[in-house]
């Protein structure tokens, strides 16, 4: 047979999925565009430079960072950094990719369970473009946990239909494997576990509420009993690991109705038509949705115009959307408002977006299922009305990204202004000129690049951990260095409490013949850790020991001449004894003073 014999194959390729495939490709090239702008922030360097400490110890990677429990996560943290350090670069690689697969993976759901048609363009629009979802694709301490949660949310469901039309049990080993997978990278991913029931109740279980309760738990028994063992057994260990610390209790109703207000009447509710348009920046990490009054009110009467709207269109399949999506807001928002308020910050809780980074795929599947309708379990569609036109899926989807368009546009300049990106790289141009020897005490970096709360982490040693030829750190030394808030190397000095001046005129403090003086402070020393700065003269060679207080001594070198000396010490009360080794020694001092370091002033 001749080549020009052989039949040609050809390959049909659907327009809808074609055309879904270049949206999910375009939504992940529009969050690159927004996110690159950016950098590490706020909870990234804790976590980037606990990898650097701990490497692959076991007590690291199944350790819990702020109560989450994320081995994966701390795993590929580690490889990045290993790699790359602080490039925040190989990240956001990471978490477009994620991204990637999660819209595809919906999309496959949608026409698992949507019929086909260009109306599946909608949903997936909905979550691929959503701005309330943007903070996943740009902050790695939040796009770890929930990229793949919602990534093994969409599975579940998925194997889950799949085994509601089946009964093949291989798909409840895809289901328990999606929700053990997210498990590595984030606790909440339990919540697939009431998910996936609420699913089979709302949307595919026959019968009002209580005969469609019954008939979901006596059909699918298998898949409940499977999932309580999992959430069961995971759930009793990540309890004996965690602890209350950071977990915290509302105030008051008030402050519980304050946060439902705003999760779902000024963040779920703009999310679902592209907004909220403007946002409010929330110091060093993502912004939080601050849509105006006038785009509240719009947001609220176009939802409720869909809602209504698909309500007598779909009948009863848009009921059970509508439901599912809201028990399952809820109940995610509950666990919001029962461990994350009771603080200065929960004024603005129910606007912070990573707080509905799990319910937007619910939300858009939801929203897909009231306007196109529900396959059944034997792959048939109850048509109430004639399916959506293609002219309105695609009228309807553009209108949605280009909303989403204009509120990233807000996101994005928030997003680029990074203090802990710009302390970083000044801190980093002034070591690369720093001259030998130039050494620092521990601090606390600023407290916009990583709070205080982070403590340990917070310090400059853990801070430029993962740092390549980052500063050397000491105890003492003679000429010391500090950063100032910019990141810039400064000479150092200590602002703090003064020695009284010292009765011996051309001296002040005169330690010789092998006697410990009594230098009476200006006011009492704060009991902690402080440094002490003293300049003085000394005739020969020797050493010392100062205290500050009832608190152990220090010894340090004592140079022949003018010097001086910053020594780190437990210090209290509001005297300091001085003595030197060499009882033929003469030092002078009348320049003491404890407290904190600062650059050294100008002049």
């Amino acid at each position: 047979m001749t080549a020009a014999a052989v039949p040609a194959v050809r390959v049909r390729v659907d327009p809808v999925d074609a055309v879904a495939g270049v949206l999910i490709v375009l939504s992940v090239a529009w969050r690159a565009v927004v996110s690159r702008r950016g950098f590490l922030a706020i909870d990234d360097f804790p976590i980037v430079s606990q990898a650097d400490a701990y490497g692959l110890d076991p007590g690291h990677l199944f350790g819990l960072y702020n109560n989450h429990f994320m081995p994966a996560g701390r795993l590929v943290t580690l490889a990045v950094e290993r790699l790359a350090g602080y490039d925040y670069v190989p990240l956001l690689v990471l978490m477009l990719l994620a991204q990637l697969a999660v819209g595809i993976a919906f999309y496959r759901l949608l026409k698992l369970m949507l019929p086909a048609g260009w109306g599946l363009l909608l949903p997936l629009c909905l979550l691929v473009f959503n701005p309330l979802t943007l903070e996943l694709t740009a902050w790695w301490a939040v796009g770890v946990n929930l990229l793949p949660m919602q990534f093994a949310m969409i599975v579940a469901i998925g194997a889950l239909v799949r085994y509601l039309r089946t009964g093949d049990n291989h798909h409840l080993v895809s289901l328990a494997a999606a929700v053990l997978a997210g498990l590595l990278f984030f606790e909440k991913v339990l919540f697939a576990a009431p998910l996936v029931f609420l699913v089979a109740l709302c949307l595919y279980a026959p019968g009002g509420p209580v005969r469609a309760v019954v008939t979901t738990v006596r059909r699918w028994w298998p898949a409940w009993a499977l999932l309580t063992v999992i959430v069961l057994v995971y759930l009793g260990a990540y309890l004996a690991m965690s602890t209350t610390s950071t977990i915290r209790e509302p105030s008051s109703a008030g402050e519980v109705g304050t946060f439902l207000g705003q999760y779902f009447g000024e963040s779920l509710a703009p999310g679902l038509i592209g907004g909220p348009w403007s946002w409010l920046a929330a110091g060093d990490g993502t912004a939080v949705v601050a849509p105006t009054a006038a785009a509240r009110w719009i947001s609220w009467i176009l939802v409720g115009a869909l809602v209504a709207g698909t309500i007598w269109w779909r009948r009863w399949v848009a009921v059970r959307a509508w439901t599912l999506l809201l028990l399952f807001a809820l109940l995610a928002g509950g666990l919001i408002a029962a461990t994350r308020l009771g603080s200065a910050l929960s004024g603005v809780a129910g606007l912070v977006p990573r707080y509905l980074g799990d319910v937007m795929p619910v939300a858009a599947l939801c929203v897909g299922i009231a306007v196109c309708g529900l396959r059944k379990l034997d792959g048939t569609v109850d048509e109430v009305k004639p399916p959506a036109r293609l002219t309105a899926a695609v009228v309807a989807a553009a209108l949605f990204v280009a909303s989403s368009f204009w509120s990233s546009v807000d996101f994005a300049a928030d997003w680029s202004q990074k203090a802990g990106r710009d302390y970083l790289r000044t801190a980093q141009a002034d070591l690369a000129v720093a001259g030998a020897g130039t050494v620092f005490m521990d601090q606390p970096v600023p407290e916009e690049v990583v709070p205080g709360m982070s403590s340990p982490w917070n310090t400059q040693s853990r801070f430029f951990g993962p740092v390549e030829n980052g500063p050397a750190f000491v105890t003492e030394a003679q000429r010391l260095s500090v950063f100032d808030e910019s990141g810039h190397i400064r000479p150092a000095w200590v602002d703090g409490v003064r020695a009284e001046p010292g009765p011996v005129k051309g001296c002040g403090y005169q330690v010789n013949r092998g006697r410990t003086v009594r230098i009476p402070l200006r006011a009492e020393v704060v009991d902690y850790w402080q440094v002490l700065r003293i300049g003085y003269l000394s005739d020969k060679d020797t050493t010392a020991t100062v205290r500050a207080g009832d608190h152990p001594a220090r010894s340090f070198a004592v140079r022949r001449g003018l010097n001086a000396m910053f020594i780190l010490l437990l210090a209290g009360g509001d005297e300091v004894t001085l003595k030197v080794a060499d009882a033929s020694a003469n030092l002078c001092t009348d320049e003491i003073e404890i407290g904190s370091l600062v650059p050294q002033p100008a002049g």
